[in-house]
């Protein structure tokens, strides 16, 4: 499983995270949830129009959940990360998890390493 935190104005809001090969196939999938701190009091609002503040998950079966897919930089940027970090430009989480630490905007993403998950 590859999971981030998500940051909004330096607040920890939620996780993103990827699920593949479960034995569920249900399961699998693009994956975004609020905290529930954050629930509670999101001081900040929603990150995104599309991903309002709410207990369920947000999930997208197929693709990365649109509104993270556009932190991804794009043309020089996106060809610079390729290059130097040898990431497969189709691997969209991976992606995400290895640029958008400092992205230009409110929201970032911090990765989970595997003792953080637990």
């Amino acid at each position: 499983m590859k999971k981030g935190l998500v940051k909004f104005h330096d607040t920890i809001v939620g996780t993103v995270y990827q699920v593949i090969g479960e034995d569920n196939k249900d399961e699998n999938g693009y994956f975004f949830q609020y905290n529930e701190d954050y629930i509670k009091n999101p001081v900040h609002g929603s990150i995104s129009q599309t991903l309002p503040v709410r207990e369920e998950k947000f999930r997208n079966e197929e693709n990365l959940i649109p509104f993270f897919d556009g932190l991804i930089p794009e043309g020089f940027l996106l060809d610079l990360a390729l290059k130097n970090w040898k990431l497969n430009e189709k691997d969209r989480m991976e992606l995400l998890l290895s640029v958008c630490f400092d992205c230009i905007g409110a929201v970032s993403i911090t990765r989970l390493n595997d003792e953080e998950r637990k």
